[in-house]
């Protein structure tokens, strides 16, 4: 069956388009819509609607069709081809209509839309800009700056406010179709003019050059080390003060060097990673799922709210326990605020924040959970808290509950074993805030069963989550990962950097926040706490935490206290270097028997990163993560990790892996064994030429 159809309704030439699931411009979509707009030209049409089939208008290019040969018509031949017309179209929109979707409709004379119909000019999100017109187009229509804020920002603009930017010009309510061909069949009454955008120009004076430096600078904050955005204002300036086949020959130029480089690649690698990481390889995809109607949260404080969030958000009830009506009222207190701070940014009214608050609940009694299908535990991290609370859910949960634990490293089994029904029993580890960030860790114990994985994966996808599905280990993928990070922060700190020196390093390279300003905001007497539970040999060597437990014996324990490794302004929580802390460093270095060394930038980026690559490895070989892109979003998602380099794994594939290899085995010679013992699994990959993108796909 054709993409494409072509019919003449009440002297209106309709094209037709159903390319599904989401009308992608596929080749073949592209060649219909050319010989479609071609057709009409020679028949008795007054004007031409395209539409199109399915749950949304044009939603974007064939991502597929990336980095493949082009098969013409191209999408800039067919906009041609449409603008050119000499008849009139109109683009009918409804659902969603972005990237080369808006780009299809931009090119056309007129757009209606439906009231619930969104567009938007997403490319940056992979790295890219719209490379058939976007960018000079947009701003034709919109005006300069509110061009470039939408396709900077790549977020969708809603059909009502679209209207009011000039890139919609009616909204239509009921049927699309026949609202879309009653507006054609007036304009050529009207014997409207063909409007092309190409033809509008952009007076100079309308945006001089603090209009765009002024971009630039924003651009550079809020998207640190992107080259996309860059690349995106570099556009629209072409388009000001000059035709349009000059701009779109700046625009081409520029979307080239962006497809072929690094970022794109990595933005592009991560837009697949999400969607893999949601696949449980050796799942039955007809798995029956439970039904989540109610949910249960131990815990009211900072996670347990969060996590209550996620889910009176889309509408699921929410019980929450704490041990006293004290802390559930603290708890629920701090959901209202919450609430209204999103109120107060505008992302949501105040009959939405009754409406979440009117599904949270609480009790301080076990038994008011018995009809929940979903509790979560989010208590203190100690295992033996938690074996007795799971314990109590054992008693009075009903058959058939997923129990999940909250925990970011505990063991699952352990956990599991302290009921008799360890098939129930499922890690779901979210991330500080709760309400906000949007990994999810699914972790599986030996005895999860298949449905239990399978809801706990569909339902993250509900409540806005990105999941992912680990095995049971110490700290699961993320913080295992973490652990190999931080030790190789504290030892250049002690060995000779400076705290700065660090985080700075790591930040210029794209983390959000380097190593160490990291445990000052989460507060570095929770690590210090930890350690006191473990054993000397638990611990490992001094000289990996005694930096950090001098300064919260000092009681310096991060941002809450005003000082930690970097002193803060009371006010505006501003980080300020401490001579202070490097006397602290140079008595422990001097306790540990280290002479001090300059430490170049190289050598810390080096040390930190490939400390994870290397133990990312060794979660591969031991069956912890299902895909490497999977390590990959764990650490875009949840810690930070520039989306721009695509993960640890995809980092470590762009390096090379006999390079990464080679230097951890110097490590190996320099530092010991015990910290750089090389993953099997890496050694092996490097030494075949291979790659870890290579070893997924076998």
């Amino acid at each position: 069956m054709s993409v494409t159809q072509y019919e003449i309704i009440d002297g209106v030439g309709v094209i037709r388009l159903n390319n599904p699931p989401v009308n992608a411009l596929s080749h073949a979509l592209r060649d219909g819509i050319c010989k479609a707009i071609k057709k009409a030209q020679k028949d008795d049409s007054k004007a031409i609607v395209i539409i199109c089939e399915g749950r949304t208008f044009i939603a974007g290019a064939d991502i597929t069709e990336f980095g493949k040969p082009p098969k013409a018509p191209s999408l800039p031949d067919m906009l041609n081809v449409i603008e050119s017309s000499n008849k009139i179209v109109v683009a009918a929109i409804h659902g969603t209509a972005l990237g080369g979707g808006f780009e299809t409709a931009l090119a056309c004379h007129y757009r209606v839309a439906l009231d619930s119909a969104k567009v938007g000019l997403p490319e940056v999100k992979l790295g890219l800009l719209p490379g058939a017109g976007g960018t000079q187009r947009t701003p034709r229509l919109a005006g300069v700056e509110a061009a470039l804020d939408m396709i900077t920002s790549g977020n969708p603009v809603a059909a009502k406010k679209a209207e009011k930017m000039n890139l919609i010009d009616v909204v239509v309510e009921g049927d699309l179709e026949l609202g879309a061909i009653a507006f054609a069949k007036s304009l050529a009454a009207d014997k409207a003019q063909l409007k092309r955008v190409r033809d509008i120009e952009i007076p100079a004076s309308q945006a001089g050059p603090e209009v765009f430096e002024a971009a630039r600078k924003k651009a550079a904050k809020r998207f640190r080390g992107q080259l996309a955005p860059q690349n995106i204002i570099r556009c629209v300036e072409a388009a000001v003060g000059q035709d349009m086949d000059k701009g779109l020959a700046t625009e081409r130029e520029l979307f080239v060097e962006l497809m072929q480089g690094p970022q794109s690649s990595a933005m592009r690698h991560m837009f697949f990673a999400e969607r893999e990481a949601a696949k449980v390889i050796g799942l039955a995809k007809d798995t029956e799922l439970r039904d989540i109607k109610r949910v249960g949260i131990i815990g009211a404080g900072t996670m347990g709210g969060g996590i209550a969030m996620n889910f009176a958000n889309v509408g699921i009830p929410v019980t929450m326990l704490e041990i006293n009506q004290e802390g559930l009222d603290r708890g629920i207190a701090i959901i209202d605020k919450n609430y209204s701070i999103t109120v107060s940014k505008g992302k949501m009214s105040e009959a939405q924040k009754a409406k979440c608050l009117s599904v949270i609940s609480g009790t301080t009694n076990y038994e008011d959970l018995g009809d929940v299908d979903l509790v979560i535990e989010a208590v203190f991290e100690n295992v033996d808290i938690k074996k007795e609370v799971f314990t109590k859910l054992d008693s009075v949960c009903k058959q058939g509950a997923i129990l999940a634990t909250n925990t970011s490293y505990q063991d699952i089994d352990a956990i599991a074993n302290a009921t008799k029904r360890p098939q129930d029993v499922i890690g779901l580890h979210f991330f500080s805030p709760a309400n906000v960030m949007k990994l999810l860790e699914v972790v599986r114990g030996s005895d999860s069963a298949d449905d239990v994985i399978a809801t706990s994966m569909k339902l993250a996808k509900k409540i806005g989550k990105v999941p992912v599905l680990a095995g049971n280990c110490y700290g699961f993928i993320g913080n295992r990962m973490l652990r190999p990070y931080g030790r190789e922060a504290q030892l250049c700190l002690i060995e000779g950097a400076s705290p700065e020196q660090i985080d700075s390093v790591m930040q210029k390279w794209g983390m959000a926040m380097g190593p160490l300003a990291v445990g000052d905001l989460a507060g570095l007497d929770i690590g210090y706490k930890a350690r006191q539970a473990l054993s000397d040999e638990q611990k490992g060597e001094p000289k990996t935490y005694c930096i950090a437990d001098a300064l919260v014996e000092m009681g310096r324990l991060g941002q809450k206290s005003g000082s930690g490794y970097y002193k803060y302004d009371a006010q505006t929580r501003a980080r300020i270097n401490d001579p202070e802390v490097m006397k602290v460093v140079e008595e422990q270095a001097k306790a540990q028997g280290i002479e001090r060394r300059a430490i170049s930038d190289e050598e810390i980026l080096e040390r930190l990163t490939y400390a994870w690559i290397n133990e990312g490895a060794k979660i591969l070989e031991e069956g912890i993560a299902q895909r490497p892109s999977d390590i990959d979003v764990v650490y875009c998602f949840g810690y930070g990790f520039p989306a721009y380099r695509g993960g640890p794994m995809h980092y470590a594939d762009h390096i090379g892996l006999d390079k990464i290899s080679a230097r951890i085995s110097e490590f190996a010679k320099q530092h010991g064994d015990q910290y750089w013992a090389p993953s099997t699994l890496l050694k092996e990959l490097a030494e075949s030429g291979k790659t870890f993108k290579d070893w997924a796909s076998k």
